[in-house]
């Protein structure tokens, strides 16, 4: 078979993402005193201990760490989506790789091109996790909620052309408490020039989506 010259866009991606408290003269020899005392004595009259005020701590993160995105889909869906693709996949060097990691699988099937990224990232909060998609969705206006997965769900889509090829690239976004799932699929043909269809790459888009959530919960820390 003939070696065809990727587009520049292609080519690119497969080069080597106190409260301070203070207790005062009203609380030791002032009104409030006498007010503390006389509770205190009206617990011991009736047999109960004093309350005491729990220890304040960091609320607690649903998702600590982020799970390995080469393991997130089946070699079957992987095999679907990006045919001859190694199902092992390849992860993408982080910065820190507990907060955020990124598998990516890629393969041309005869003139068919194919590329899947699945990438985990967990924030501090769910409220960052919250601005953070919101932020996202945001920056690619024009798709729509992906509904019955997560927290929410987010899909968009997105055709290029260079040097008369074209691309047609999928992104899907959810949150699911302090964690962002993000997948991008796109897929090219290098004979007719012409991109998948949107319902093709949409669907395999969502579907992957799907199972890398499944995969983070199903993972979740107790």
């Amino acid at each position: 078979m003939r070696s065809l010259p990727l587009p520049l866009a292609l080519t690119a991606r497969l080069s080597p993402v106190v409260v301070l408290a203070a207790a005062g003269w009203a609380l030791s020899s002032g009104p409030l005193a006498a007010t503390a005392a006389t509770e205190d004595q009206a617990t011991q009259k009736s047999g109960e201990e004093s309350p005491t005020a729990p220890a304040t701590a960091a609320a607690s993160k649903t998702y600590a760490s982020a799970p390995s995105p080469c393991d997130s889909l089946g070699s079957k869906t992987i095999k679907a989506l990006v045919p001859e693709a190694k199902t092992a996949g390849k992860e993408i060097p982080s910065t820190d790789s507990k907060l955020r990691r990124t598998c990516s699988w890629n393969a041309l099937k005869g003139f068919e091109y194919r590329w899947l990224d699945v990438s985990f990232e967990i924030t501090e909060s769910d409220e960052a996790a919250q601005k953070s998609y919101k932020d996202r969705v945001a920056d690619r206006s024009g798709g729509g909620d992906v509904p019955g997965i997560g927290d929410s769900g987010y899909s968009v889509m997105n055709l290029t052309t260079e040097d008369k090829q074209q691309t047609r690239e999928g992104v899907v976004l959810v949150r699911v408490s302090n964690a962002l799932v993000s997948v991008t699929y796109s897929g090219s043909d290098f004979e007719s020039k012409k991109a998948p269809g949107t319902d093709e790459i949409n669907k395999g888009a969502i579907k992957a989506a799907r199972e890398a959530v499944a995969a983070l919960e199903e993972g979740r820390e107790g």
